[in-house]
Parts: structure tokens; sequence; C-alpha cells
């Protein structure tokens, strides 16, 4: 009797098997890199919407019809923030070189800072209007015009404010710290080696020395003066003068009408629209690029703010 043979499908039946598995493993591999390339393409689009709402895209002013030009004055004025001499003569600049400009305003919320600062924005103001005679230059003030921020501001044709705004403080301080008593708690011994007799001039870490308080109050008054003809230059007979206004003291915006240290009550918007006449409005502030606005926005600055602020430990004169 014959031995069974094998069905004659056999073989078939293998090959079919082994090519159900290789095409199931292909079918796998192919949906794994479509899914990659999605999300490969998900990620690339999400860093374009990303980039896309960092960059400031601007308007043209060379084609843009009559406009109000409006620079920022934001923060403490000092040479290594926003609000520094150096990018408000810029965007001051573009603003008044800018053929289909009107008029200018300078928006400003600044508690005040660096009087060199403030100088400088002050000086290219009145650099601007000579060249620019017919193109007026306003401040309007919103939460605060303090000190340097008035220096400023003294500089615009007319000053507009909030009725709650605050503004003034027509003074200069120079602020620090005196560690001698702890030192001496501590038994801290301070070895200081000058070559000059005042070279230790207001050293944190030593007595006072009467000679050094006087001439700093020197160099205060001295200050406190220039920053006094600013104010008057700028204001002139409009100011109403009172013993208390270069003081230091600091008022709402109704008394700064009142007292002549503004002019009347304004927006930014009513200004262009009533007091300029070209409702439309264009910014000319110099803005952060890309990488300086990412780096912010992820914090990056914090440690050398950090830093800064620890190492720089010299007295200075403050508009504030």
């Amino acid at each position: 009797m014959d031995s069974p043979q094998p069905p004659n499908n056999a073989p078939n039946w293998e090959r079919q098997t082994l090519e159900k598995l290789a095409f199931a493993a292909l079918d796998e591999q192919r949906a794994r890199r479509r899914w990659g390339i999605f999300f490969k393409f998900l990620g690339f689009a999400y860093l374009i919407v990303i980039l896309f709402a960092l960059v400031d895209w601007g308007t043209d002013a060379e084609h843009m019809e009559s406009h109000t030009a409006l620079v920022n004055l934001n923060g403490v004025i000092q040479s290594k923030g926003e609000a520094n001499g150096e990018n408000l003569i810029a965007a001051l600049n573009s603003a008044f070189e800018a053929k289909n400009s009107v008029g200018v305003v300078l928006r400003i919320n600044s508690p005040g800072g660096s009087p060199v600062q403030a100088g400088i924005i002050f000086d290219e103001i009145r650099r601007l209007r000579g060249k620019y005679p017919d193109k007026m230059l306003y401040a309007v003030v919103e939460d605060m015009c303090a000190s340097g921020g008035y220096f400023v501001a003294a500089a615009a044709d007319k000053i507009y404010v909030n009725k709650a705004s605050i503004v003034g403080s027509i003074g200069v301080l120079m602020d620090g710290f005196g560690f001698t008593g702890t030192m001496d708690k501590l038994g801290v011994e301070r070895r200081l080696l000058t070559a000059g007799d005042n070279k230790g001039f207001l050293d944190p870490f030593s007595p006072q020395a009467p000679q050094h308080k006087e001439h700093a109050q020197v160099l205060l008054n001295d200050i406190h003066k220039q920053f006094i003809d600013v104010v008057k230059t700028g204001r002139g007979n409009r100011l109403k003068e009172t013993p208390e206004m270069f003081s230091g003291l600091m008022w709402t915006g109704v008394q700064s009408v009142e007292l002549g240290l503004a002019d009347d009550f304004g927006s930014v918007d009513s200004v262009a629209r009533d007091v300029i006449k070209a409702e439309k409005v264009l910014d000319y502030s110099v803005k952060d690029n890309i990488a300086e606005r990412f780096a912010k926005r992820l914090g990056a600055n914090t440690f050398a703010g950090f830093w800064s602020g620890f190492s720089e430990r010299a007295p200075g004169v403050l508009l504030q």
C-alpha cells in the first residue's frame, strides 16, 4: 500500500503565509514612516507659527497715507534697558523723517532713570524740532511720567495726561547702603587701599566721610539745577511755580494741568485724531529682534539681570 502524499497546495500555503507576514511588516513600516513624516511636519508648522508670531511685520511708512508717528518710552530710562537713548533717538529720527508722518506722539510710561540718558533724548527732540519745524511732537502720559520721564516730556510741544496719571518728581537722588555697623558686629575688618585721598568716595563698607557727603550733595544740586532749567525752558510761562514744584513731589494728572506741568487731557488716539488730525497711528519704536524676543520669553535674561544688579554696587545718580 502506497504511503500518503502531502497535499499539492502545501508549498503554496506556506508561501502565502510568508507573503502575508512580509506585506504586513511592510505596511506597518510604511505606517510608521507616514506618522513620522506627519509629526515632523506638525513640529515644523508649529515652529513656523512661533516665528510668525515673533516677527514684527510692520508697515511700510513710505507707502502709507498721512499718519501719526508713535514712539514709546516704557520703563526705567537706562543705557542697558529698553528705554535707552540709542533706541529712542533711532525711533524719533525715523518718525520725523517719514515723509507721510504728520506729527509725532511720544507715549511715556516711566518712573525716571539716568539723567544722562534723559538728557540725550531731550537734546535730540529739540534738535529734531528745529530740523522739522512743521512737525510737532506731543508727549502723552499714561500711568506715570516721573523724574527722568518728565525730563524728556519737557521737550515736547505739549504734554497730555490722564486725570489719574502720576506726574512730576522733579528731583535727583543718589542712594546706597552702609554696612559698617554690621561689619563691627560680625568682627569683619575693612582693608581698603587707595591712591588718591578721595578714591574711596562713598564706599559702603567704610564710615561716611563728611567731605564726601558734602561733595555728593554738590553733584546732586548741580544736576537738580540742570533738571529745573530744562523744565523751565520746555514749559516756559505755562508753569505756575510753587515752592514745592521742584522739591521732588508728584501730582495727579489733574493737578499737573493746574500747575502747568501738563497742557490738557488726552490719549494717543485722541491726540492723533483731534490734535494732529491724522487718525491712523504707526508705531516707530525700536523692537527687539527675533532672538532677543525668544530669549526674553524663555527667561534667558533673568540670570543676566541678577548678575548685573549684583555686580554694579557703585552708587548712581538717578532722576527718580
